[in-house]
């Protein structure tokens, strides 16, 4: 980033550049902070396995002395290695990453929750050993690969970078080594501080017509990355969708990981007890699963796996508990509209994260659609979550608990019906929102607005652009 401007209407000043090292900020104390607080500079989606990490040994047995800044893992199941630097690179910083990919590319799924269980006991959150396997492979969605965790991506974030550094990194990159550059700049505005991480390399058209038909040609780890890409983390696409409301119930459906005998094992025991098998949902990204047999808290695989081993007093690897769960729609959740809910029967937490994308919990986009629509249109739940890229049960619940929404009731379900869910931010008005629409020109007909009224999609994103 060249340039930062504060802007106030025409006016756009210049920010003050500074350095990290200008405000006494320091690679160990701030900036592995900020990465750690935001582990999204080092790519979509990545967890934070540990930093500072110091526990190899040498062929001696003699401990090395070399500290991996952050490790973190994707949703494609890949390792991140990521080299700070506050001020400019040294001109070997890709040897420590490299040094540090080796290193971490030995590591197995016990190495890694080990080493998860300990960062996190420094820091004051302490998980058990399983609670952390569990959560690594909810975290991919499944399992790891071994092929893919011995090829570690590396990220080197600096404040600049000398020419051999970048030189060599783009031809380890033609060579099939997965390289990040990333620059961290500071700048002073108004009193504060300002920082900023910009991805020199690659670009996305070296990404895309350079180094991706290189890789391709890594054959199985490539493919599997490709494949498991195309399918983020099931539990952080829905929570950053916001499509459960939080109290939605699910219920138990045994299906990857385990055979076909065990899986009717499984529902012959759930059946034997109350509570079993069901769990209802919380939108919290590390135990989202509130068991109703214990009232203990689960990750969906770890639930899983907890399940697996009471029926066969063993246990299991492989099993993708997001396929375990499906969406009990006997149940609808409060504001939250009947015929919405109902679309989700049949559907299991995996399913439903494939039916949204990543646009997170921004809801700018929402309030600016509402508020363009025409006073003697309608549109539906649906069709606004289609274009603003989200699903209609979420869009649905925003409307029922945010005060800020402008025309709430000109969004019906879809049969043109004020939802059963919909409720005023201010409690003390009594006017209905059929009212409403009969006041702003939409002819309604026994509660149901007139489908010609209805602003289609392609209508809808006009408005959006607009």
């Amino acid at each position: 980033m060249d340039h930062l401007l504060t802007v106030t209407g025409q006016s756009a000043e210049p920010a003050t550049p500074t350095t990290l090292a200008t405000e006494s900020l320091y690679e160990r104390k701030h900036l592995q902070e900020w990465v750690i607080a935001n582990p999204e500079i080092l790519g979509d989606s990545v967890l934070v396995v540990t930093a500072e990490y110091d526990r190899w040994a040498d062929t001696d047995g003699v401990p090395a002395r070399d500290r991996l800044d952050v490790l973190g893992l994707d949703t494609t199941g890949q390792l991140v290695v990521a080299e700070l630097k506050r001020g400019m690179a040294d001109r070997d910083v890709h040897l420590q990453a490299i040094t540090y990919a080796a290193l971490v590319s030995r590591f197995s799924l016990d190495t890694l929750a080990e080493a998860h269980r300990d960062f996190l006991a420094g820091r004051g959150e302490p998980l058990g050993l399983d609670d952390c396997r569990n959560r690594l492979l909810d975290h991919v969605g499944g399992e790891l690969s071994p092929e893919v965790l011995r090829r570690p991506r590396q990220v080197i974030i600096a404040g600049s970078f000398p020419k051999q550094v970048t030189h060599t990194v783009v031809w380890l990159s033609e060579m099939n080594l997965d390289i990040d550059l990333i620059e961290v700049n500071l700048w002073k505005v108004e009193e504060r501080l300002v920082a900023g991480f910009t991805k020199v390399y690659p670009t996305p058209e070296a990404e895309e017509f350079t180094l991706a038909p290189a890789r391709k040609e890594s054959g199985v780890v490539a493919q599997t990355l490709q494949e498991r890409s195309q399918s983020r983390n099931a539990v952080h696409k829905l929570f950053a969708a916001a499509l459960l409301p939080d109290g939605a119930r699910l219920r138990l459906i045994p299906r990857h990981g385990a055979p076909q005998y065990i899986q009717e094992r499984i529902r012959e025991w759930a059946g034997e007890e109350a509570g079993r098998s069901t769990a209802t949902w919380t939108n919290d990204v590390t135990k989202p699963l509130t068991w109703d047999a214990d009232g203990l808290q689960y990750t969906p695989t770890g639930l899983a796996d907890h399940i697996f081993q009471a029926v066969e007093g063993r246990k299991v690897s492989g099993i993708q508990g997001t396929t375990w769960w499906d969406v009990d729609t006997s149940v609808v959740p409060e504001g939250v509209d009947p015929d919405e809910w109902s679309a989700l029967a049949g559907l299991s937490l995996s399913n439903l994260a494939g039916q949204v994308g990543s646009t997170g919990r921004d809801w700018t986009s929402l309030h600016s659609l509402l508020r363009a629509l025409p006073p003697t249109r309608w549109t539906t739940y649906g069709d606004v979550a289609a274009v603003i890229g989200s699903h209609a049960v979420p869009v649905g619940s925003h409307l029922a608990n945010c005060g800020d929404c402008p025309n709430p009731w000109r969004v019906l379900n879809a049969k043109g019906k004020v939802s059963t869910g919909f409720r005023w931010s201010d409690p003390g008005r009594t006017d209905s929102p059929a009212e409403m629409l009969a006041a702003d020109g939409v002819p309604m007909k026994a509660g149901t607005a007139a489908p010609s009224a209805r602003l289609s999609v392609p209508e809808l994103r006009s408005l959006l652009d607009g």
